[in-house]
């Protein structure tokens, strides 16, 4: 059993992860060009924790909002993109407790008992409409229909009269909060990836041009440096035009 993102998730994540070490280095280095003064890894690190969010976020704005004009090349992007962080797939019960790395539910399925091993898909309700399935009679005698509903617990609504279900969820997780790791040498922070904690972004490798951009804009907005803003908007705004040519 494997969702549509799950069929492209088993690829080498740490193959087409950005390296945090390369992101700061880009970041300084322009910093430094522009002579905007130095970052420090404690900035650049709640930095780039914030650029990697706001990025994974509007995948799934830019999803929905794609998927209506049907450009299937720019979708299938986005759902390589989205797959890195897609679970493997969970058996569950009734009232399922989410982990709190949880974004949300990819989509989740079920296999009867004396099915011979044949999946459905289960289909999602609004929790209003729970009450309404489980106590209208008329309804309730004849819906064939598996249901779920969840806000931090997934509760199902499953059909009478019918054999023990077995229920798997498929996740989309949150991202790792990257970590760049260092020691201290003389009076410079060295990079070391053998430190504790040590944690590359998780995006794929397309995004280390657009995290760059927004750790810059971060950047000149925490030291209230309108320069190095535009700076990094205007670069954000000529990959964007690159992207739709």
């Amino acid at each position: 059993m494997q969702s549509l993102y799950g069929a492209i998730a088993n690829t080498n994540k740490k193959e087409i992860m950005v390296s945090v070490d390369a992101v700061y280095q880009k970041v300084l280095a322009i910093a430094n060009k522009e002579q905007r003064g130095y970052i420090t890894p404690q900035e650049f690190n709640l930095f780039a924790d914030h650029a990697q969010k706001d990025i994974f976020r509007q995948y799934f704005y830019d999803l929905d909002r794609i998927e209506r004009r049907t450009d299937s090349d720019i979708v299938e992007l986005l759902e390589q993109k989205i797959s890195i962080f897609q679970t493997a797939p969970i058996q569950v019960n009734h009232g399922y407790i989410l982990p709190e790395n949880t974004h949300q539910i990819d989509d989740v399925s079920v296999s009867y008992s004396g099915s011979g091993g044949a999946i459905s898909p289960v289909q999602r309700v609004n929790r209003k409409d729970v009450q309404g399935i489980q106590s209208g009679p008329l309804l309730r005698a004849h819906f064939t229909t598996c249901y779920y509903t969840y806000g931090n617990q997934v509760y199902f609504v499953l059909p009478p009269n019918n054999p023990t279900p077995t229920l798997y969820l498929n996740l989309i997780r949150k991202p790792v909060s990257p970590n760049w790791t260092y020691v201290i040498s003389g009076e410079s922070a060295m990079f070391d990836d053998l430190v504790p904690g040590f944690q590359n972004f998780e995006l794929h490798d397309s995004e280390e041009t657009l995290l760059v951009i927004k750790i810059l804009q971060l950047a000149g907005i925490n030291i209230k440096d309108p320069a190095l803003v535009q700076i990094a908007s205007q670069e954000e705004i000529k990959k964007i035009q690159q992207e739709k040519q």
